[in-house]
């Protein structure tokens, strides 16, 4: 039914019913991705409107009659799940954080680095394209739907499995044979990049496509039987592996040669195949729970019909999948072609930028989409308004002074966490420097993630489509004047302001999109809201920095800790300060749950 008309009758065959993407499912969770630092804007198209079964009879299922209804396996407690996962993903971060890290003081942020992180993103975008997009937003919530098959969905599960290891295997082959192609598409041959050295990379890396997949399509099984412990920590496992890599990478002799290449240097074997062995990993642990549910896979061909219904919604999916990494591309050939360093600068700088959003943006999220979806579905567009008001002032209040103080602080975070080993201080302070001269896209970019979930939210797959295709015509023409108005050693500074100025243009199209298709957006109460927190922040940016001149030098490292764990406390203070004096109304549920907190402190001190 077109969004916002009445709702039809719940007996209305062509009604449609809420269903979650699995049942039982913690509301915290997502669909698994083949990197727990990438946020991906379509994930939330895996809760779906579903057709409504017509009504049937006691005693019978819909559309089968004479068929007792299969009793359903009871869901594990939604807040003991929620717990554990949260933990999971929490240590899950921090651990593959910390190898990102320990990459750059093992091989510092030059041309090695460069040439690894390359090869790396590789099998990620070529998943994507294969398998990753359709897989999260039209097979998945399929899942669910065939458990009211008579065998429990067995069949559609194994046809599932079949179309996808084929697809993967086909797939994962093609990519190592084509590694040369591949790789010289976000090289740029006038640039100091080493391909002999990205392709050698990519060789050992580019496996990791069939174990991405074999991860995504076992965890979405295991979450449809309400398994969800084996795929939160699996990750983890990947992670400790990598970790074991670097350790045993930096211990042994020498350094990867990178004049000439040799594909049997040592080194560069360990790092490749010990990456490559987290993945596998990863997804291997997921085997024995799956098998310990009475599931046995056989070979089973054939395009089930439930797979066709969401055929057009896959191909807008995959056009913005496609679009997404054109813009990838042509970033990171532009950064390619300045001074080594600026694509490992860039992907640890915008790792960084991504963190505040991951920890409280996507909690919002979480936390709103269930209910944004059900207005939606029910065509109510009053509602549908008030929830996007609601998360836009919200995520304003969280994040705008956040951004101010990492304006400030930016240059001592990248000393104080990427400084040591193999990566001098001058380059960790331009790793730190790009997150600062990004930082103000912060916001925009929660309103961007905020807004495609809204579309989604009402069944509208293609206007996210065509505003990233709007996004990456403003992006790509301001990456290409880089290297033309800036020297080699500032493009990756540009790359990253690029970035965040098609944010703004992204959160700009968006709003004026939902204005066109929901009316009234309640913007003059959102926009007092951005201007009270804009003032707020800017006192607590001055506040910063004010401290900032304060600190004396003790060193490098040492005087970057200082600076960043003091301007901190001061910036956020200040601003927050100033937001709860001012009595921001916005404010209430983190000063709320920050009261919860300090209590259940006391009681366990007293206890």
């Amino acid at each position: 039914m077109p969004f916002g008309a009445p709702p039809l009758a719940p007996d209305d065959p062509d009604a449609t019913v809420f269903i979650p993407r699995v049942g039982g499912v913690p509301a915290s969770s997502k669909w698994p991705v083949v990197d727990p630092d990438a946020l991906r804007p379509y994930d939330s198209l895996a809760t779906q409107m579903l057709p409504r079964l017509p009504a049937a009879p006691p005693g019978e299922r819909p559309g089968r009659p004479g068929r007792p209804p299969r009793v359903e396996p009871k869901a594990p407690s939604i807040a003991k799940s929620s717990g554990k996962m949260a933990i999971a993903s929490l240590v899950s971060r921090v651990t593959g954080f910390l190898w990102k890290i320990m990459l750059v003081w093992a091989v510092g942020t030059g041309v090695v680095n460069d040439s690894f992180t390359i090869a790396n993103t590789l099998p990620n975008s070529v998943f994507e394209l294969l398998l990753g997009g359709v897989l999260s937003s039209v097979v998945m919530p399929l899942i669910v739907r065939s458990q009211d098959d008579p065998d429990g969905g067995a069949a559609y599960t194994q046809r599932m499995l079949t179309m996808g290891l084929t697809v993967l295997g086909v797939g994962t082959v093609l990519a190592v044979a084509a590694a040369p192609a591949l790789t010289s598409l976000y090289l740029d041959q006038g640039g100091h990049a080493n391909s002999e050295l990205t392709n050698a990379f990519a060789r050992l890396l580019l496996p990791e496509i069939f174990f991405y997949g074999v991860f995504a399509l076992v965890s979405a099984i295991l979450n449809a039987k309400h398994i969800f412990s084996p795929t939160a920590w699996a990750p983890v496992m990947n992670n400790v592996v990598v970790i074991a890599t670097l350790a045993l990478f930096m211990l042994m002799p020498g350094k990867i040669s990178t004049d000439p290449v040799r594909m049997g240097d040592p080194k560069l074997l360990v790092l490749g195949i010990g990456v490559t062995l987290g993945i596998a990993v990863q997804a291997v642990l997921l085997v024995p729970p799956l098998l310990r549910t009475g599931f046995r896979f056989k070979w089973r061909w054939g395009i089930d019909k439930r797979m066709k219904e969401f055929g057009g919604l896959a191909l807008w999916i995959l056009g913005y999948v496609a679009i997404s990494l054109a813009g990838l591309t042509v970033n990171t050939r532009v950064l390619t072609s300045g001074d080594p360093g600026g694509v490992t600068i860039y992907a640890n700088a915008w790792l960084l930028f991504q963190l505040p959003y991951g920890v409280i943006g996507v909690s919002l999220l979480t936390a709103i989409m269930p209910r944004l979806s059900r207005n939606a579905a029910d065509g109510d567009v009053r509602k549908v308004v008030a929830d996007l008001s609601y998360a836009s002032r919200i995520s304003t209040v969280m994040l705008v002074p956040i951004a101010a103080v990492l304006t400030v602080v930016g240059e001592s975070i990248g000393i104080a966490l990427f400084s040591g080993g193999a990566n001098s201080v001058a380059q960790a302070g331009r790793l730190g420097e790009a997150l600062a001269v990004s930082s103000f896209g912060l916001l925009p970019y929660a309103l961007v993630m905020l807004q495609l979930r809204v579309f989604y939210a009402m069944k509208d797959a293609r206007t996210p489509t065509l505003i990233m295709v709007v996004m990456t015509v403003v992006k790509v023409p301001l990456l290409y004047l880089c290297p033309v108005l800036l020297d080699p050693h500032s493009i990756v500074l540009g790359t990253m302001l690029v970035n965040s100025l098609t944010f703004v243009v992204g959160a700009i199209l968006g709003q004026v999109w939902l204005w066109v298709s929901l009316g009234h957006l309640r913007s003059k109460r959102a926009l007092g809201v951005i201007l009270f927190t804009l003032v707020a922040s800017a006192l607590g940016a001055a506040a910063a920095l004010a401290v900032g001149w304060l600190v004396p030098d003790f060193g490098g490292r040492a005087t970057a800790w200082v600076k960043l764990i003091l301007q901190g406390l001061v910036g956020l203070g200040v601003s927050f300060g100033v937001l709860a004096a001012l009595r921001i109304e916005e404010l209430a549920p983190a000063r709320k749950r920050l009261a919860r907190l300090v209590k259940r402190g006391e009681r366990s001190t007293d206890g």
